[in-house]
């Protein structure tokens, strides 16, 4: 649940609000993502209002109240105001008319003022709202930054996922977070990871502790926030498990409706998880480019096969020996 005083406290500063009357509206709930000019609703047209909506009053609206009367005034505010609305804010600082005020006042709605130009404030408050609103999650495991590609690295505990992440880290690579890793859809096509603000820069590695990761690498091993573009399972290495060993079955995993690849990588003692991983988010940025290794090896692979086989048929065919002994008796008899 999404309050006013939560959008006032967290984005205050960012919208430069200042909270004129109504703070009993404060606990108002916030139930869409959107904002809007009243438009034609305050000529009295409001068949097709949207409620539910923050109003934001601009440079016409503030002049259309002032050329009418104070009666008509609130009539019209009255007709809008009375409707379920989270929250007023007039842009340019203008000063409110007193029977904004008084509506305000009278159905607790919170009155706010700021000095952003109209389009300005509505174009932040609707990117604010979205990313407020966003689908979130949370899981375990580390997220890395690996040549640019955001690699979220899972398995059971103790299987070495920060001990991955912390030698990607001594190659040059950056932690975005480790443990706990939320997630936020974006634009409703992309996963964004982030770490919490606690624990934020810092890792648990069995053994040392709690180490801070900007304080002994540098600040340009860490990075608040990354898109997920792959997920890497670590798991013991199962003798009885078959792995894939060409890699033409491309696999993926779900986070809030958003399809993501997905790797199994089998660990046990000689094998550079580290090396392997880098390969990984390697092959992944070649595929987003257009080349696909796996692929391309199985296409000359079936090419080689149907050769051969064409080969053996034609060995195979008499017809096309009696051909071959018929041209060495004609090329004989030439001779």
């Amino acid at each position: 649940m999404y309050l006013v005083r939560d959008l006032y406290t967290c984005h205050k500063e960012r919208l430069n609000l200042e909270l004129i009357s109504g703070e009993k509206g404060l606990r108002k709930q916030i139930q869409v993502p959107e904002a809007q000019r009243p438009g034609l609703s305050l000529a009295g047209y409001i068949k097709s209002h949207a409620s539910k909506r923050i109003h934001v009053f601009g440079r016409v609206e503030i002049e259309y109240l002032r050329s009418i009367d104070s009666k008509t005034r609130i009539e019209r505010l009255e007709a809008i105001l009375s409707l379920p609305i989270p929250a007023v804010i007039i842009a340019r600082r203008y000063r409110p008319p007193k029977e904004l005020t008084t509506v305000c006042q009278k159905y607790d709605i919170p009155l706010f003022r700021t000095n952003m130009s109209t389009m300005n404030l509505l174009s932040k408050l609707m990117l604010i709202l979205t990313e407020e609103f966003a689908p979130s999650t949370s899981c375990h495991g580390t997220l890395v930054e690996v040549f640019g590609v955001g690699v979220l690295i899972q398995g059971d505990s103790s299987v070495g996922k920060s001990e991955a992440a912390l030698g990607l880290i001594e190659r040059g690579h950056r932690l975005i977070s480790d443990d706990v890793v939320k997630i936020k859809k974006r634009e409703g096509t992309y996963l964004e990871g982030f770490g919490a603000e606690l624990t934020r820069h810092h890792m648990e590695i069995r053994g040392i502790g709690i180490i801070n990761v900007a304080h002994l690498y540098g600040a340009v091993c860490v990075r608040d926030s990354k898109s997920i573009d792959l997920v890497v399972m670590l798991e013991v290495w199962d003798e009885t498990h078959f792995y894939d060993r060409v890699g033409t079955d491309e696999k993926s995993c779900n986070f809030l409706g958003i399809n993501v690849p997905f790797h199994v990588l089998p660990v046990k003692p000689g094998r550079d998880v580290v090396l392997l991983l880098e390969t990984i988010a390697l092959n992944h940025r070649l595929k987003q480019m257009g080349y696909n290794s796996a692929r391309e090896f199985n296409i000359k692979l079936l090419e080689t096969i149907a050769s051969k086989n064409q080969k053996r048929k034609l060995r195979a065919d008499p017809n096309i020996k009696v051909d071959k002994d018929e041209n060495r008796s004609k090329s004989k008899s030439k001779k």
